[in-house]
């Protein structure tokens, strides 16, 4: 960290004390911002960890979704986003009308949603998944009973091919950084790095995840990565998370894997990376934007997450 981001992380350490405030950040954004973080996680972690602190403000560092996700479970908190377009191509690719209207489509169907969804979604949803949990929360539901599984395609053909489930119907979504992923240009690196373990997000193509030796969630190829003997890895998700990796196994190397266009910066979501230390004391300091939301649908949108945690 130079002197200046030292400066912005002395001042937000200022302002959450004034403020009671704490700050949630995802693996995904800037190690500057993970840095001022009093808690790091993927999705599921921080979905329970909103639901349990104790603090007048949360500001989630992080897409709009995650800051929502935080104001369903705790509805009597300020939360506040510091950069309210800092969406997610996931959850805009299942607009909540639209899905409705697909819902409709097969009665008697339970909805499994990834947590990467709207509110709106969220609301027509009976139990919430993250790629930590969609296998589990999928098996806990009856093998006979059909399925709806939104918003993504990928993580919900991964699942439908480990459990078998013919009954489940996948709504077209995906991720715009996973999606993008090279598969030869993975396959050059092992090559150049013969011993190295590729690590995939489940979020990825199914020919990706192919070659995986591990595939996971943020949180699930961390653990991996500490438990296994190998000293290298490729790294087949966003490339923010690399930053924790580095802090928490620097004796090993980590190589991100290249998008299909190498040009492009495609394997980091340029969302997560408009939040910034700037940001972030502006928001605290005017306390705003802060994210509100129709109590109704809150109430359906948390049913929905309560459900996802209730399951062990």
């Amino acid at each position: 960290m130079n002197n200046n981001s030292a400066a912005l992380a002395e001042r937000i350490a200022q302002l959450k004390k004034e403020k009671d405030a704490v700050i949630l950040a995802h693996y995904y954004t800037t190690p500057e911002v993970q840095a001022v973080a009093d808690f790091l996680g993927d999705s599921l972690a921080l979905s329970v960890k909103a639901k349990e602190i104790d603090a007048k403000i949360i500001l989630f560092a992080g897409v709009h979704f995650m800051a929502e996700t935080a104001k369903v479970l705790s509805p009597d908190k300020k939360v506040l986003i510091p950069n309210p377009e800092a969406g997610c191509s996931l959850a805009e690719s299942c607009d909540a009308a639209e899905f409705a209207a697909f819902k409709a489509q097969y009665p008697g169907h339970i909805v499994v949603s990834y947590v990467n969804t709207t509110v709106g979604v969220k609301a027509l949803t009976d139990v919430c998944c993250t790629s930590s949990n969609a296998l589990q929360v999928v098996e806990s539901i009856p093998a006979d009973q059909p399925i709806i599984f939104a918003p993504d395609r990928n993580l919900g053909g991964y699942i439908k091919k480990l459990t078998g489930r013919d009954n489940m119907v996948l709504w077209n979504g995906a991720c715009h950084v996973h999606e993008e992923f090279s598969l030869e240009k993975i396959l050059e690196l092992k090559a150049q790095h013969p011993e190295a373990k590729i690590v995939v997000h489940p979020e990825c193509k199914a020919t990706v995840a192919a070659v995986a030796d591990y595939v996971g969630s943020t949180a699930g190829i961390l653990d991996y990565c500490g438990k296994v003997d190998a000293t290298e890895f490729i790294v087949v998700t966003e490339a923010g998370i690399l930053a924790e990796m580095g802090r928490k196994y620097p004796e090993k190397r980590f190589i991100p894997a290249p998008p299909i266009d190498s040009t492009c910066g495609c394997n980091e979501c340029r969302y997560m990376k408009m939040v910034s230390l700037e940001s972030i004391i502006a928001c605290l300091e005017n306390e705003s934007p802060e994210i509100v939301m129709d109590e109704d649908t809150r109430k359906s949108a948390e049913r929905s997450i309560l459900n996802m945690i209730a399951i062990k």
